[in-house]
């Protein structure tokens, strides 16, 4: 794979992120190693990376199912909402709705694509009247029986 190198960040901040979307419990020590750095200046790169916005946040990724999440939905979904303060008032309210892990707005057929974590369908038949109520004009939802890849790295392989 080509390597992806801004002008503003160098083969080792490039390493340093790679190693932290990959693992960010890894330790200052670990990374330092790795990328043959001192410690003080690994931080001071991490720090730099963060303050700079290449690191938004750093979370723990739960397992849906073993916390009772069994269902995950894609929901399409089109409104007849042409006004930019009532799309404002939509968008506000779908980031909103805790089950809503994703929300993107889409060319195409449909305006929103939704990634939805439900535990049952009683829980999700819920989110869909929500959804009824706010102005949508179609949905098309699809069930995932079961992921066959599921990444939040990106290929900044060097």
């Amino acid at each position: 794979m080509e390597a992806i190198i801004s002008k503003e960040l160098d083969a080792i901040d490039i390493q340093i992120l790679d190693i932290l979307q990959k693992g960010s419990d890894i330790s200052n020590a670990e990374i330092s190693r790795i990328v043959n750095l001192s410690p003080p200046a690994t931080h001071a790169r991490i720090k730099r990376l963060q303050n700079e916005g290449y690191i938004e946040r750093q979370v723990a990724i739960l397992n849906q199912e073993k916390l009772g999440f069994d269902l995950l939905t894609f929901i399409f979904i089109s409104t007849d909402i042409h006004h930019a303060d009532k799309l404002e008032v939509l968008e506000h309210a779908l980031e909103g709705m805790s089950e809503i892990l994703e929300c993107h707005c889409l060319t195409g057929e449909y305006d929103y694509l939704l990634k939805v974590a439900n535990k049952d369908r009683k829980s999700l038949e819920n989110f869909m009247r929500k959804l009824n109520k706010m102005g949508i004009t179609r949905i098309q939802t699809s069930l995932v029986l079961r992921d066959i890849k599921s990444s939040t790295a990106l290929p900044l392989q060097l």
